[in-house]
């Protein structure tokens, strides 16, 4: 007999940097109002869900989201806060726009520091750096939710979902490469133990 249980990963809302295309990073802008609708339309989809274990980020961003999906959520007794699924940190990057980074350096160096898997922008990480620390997230959320089958709410970030959905779903570097993460969408995983 096998049971099932759930890992329910989501993208904080709208952040004023997201609204002017900035490049965010370890920076810690507010969600904007339609931020906070994009994490009500969220803690809807959750509504009828149940976790006991909820994951969120260093930044306010995502324990702002979390707090308003938290509403529906009395069972859920656990927080933890994980640095390892914090947003990608774009270093010397962080708070410029992409027009600005596009200015001065060209249309095809943007999508290179955007979008290649390999590519860091000075003092920042990669799409691969950050699927090492996901990589051991993930280990160890496996562990926790085997051992006290339990089920999983995490509000992320657009590149550690990018990273987390490329694990998960064992998609390739392009694949990954290719994604928008949307701000109002839940990703819905399923571990099966032994029951």
């Amino acid at each position: 007999m096998t049971k099932s249980l759930y890992i329910y990963i989501f993208r904080h809302g709208q952040t004023t940097y997201n609204r002017d295309k900035r490049f965010t990073g370890f920076h810690d802008p507010p969600l904007t109002k339609l931020g906070v609708k994009q994490a009500k339309i969220i803690a809807k989809k959750l509504k009828n869900k149940k976790f006991n274990v909820a994951f969120y980020t260093p930044l306010k961003r995502s324990k702002k989201t979390l707090n308003i999906i938290l509403k529906y959520h009395p069972e859920c007794t656990i927080l933890k806060k994980d640095k390892r699924i914090i947003e990608r940190n774009y270093g010397l990057l962080n708070g410029i726009t992409h027009q600005q980074y596009i200015k001065k350096y060209g249309e095809e160096a943007f999508n290179k520091v955007h979008r290649d898997f390999y590519t860091h922008p000075k003092k920042g990480e990669s799409f691969h750096d950050v699927e090492k620390r996901v990589s051991s997230f993930i280990k160890d959320l496996r562990k926790l939710i085997i051992k006290n089958k339990v089920n999983v709410a995490i509000s992320a970030h657009g590149n550690s979902i990018r990273l987390f959905r490329k694990i998960m779903e064992k998609a390739s570097t392009k694949e990954t490469c290719s994604w928008f993460i949307p701000y109002d969408k839940v990703f819905e995983y399923k571990i099966r133990i032994a029951s």
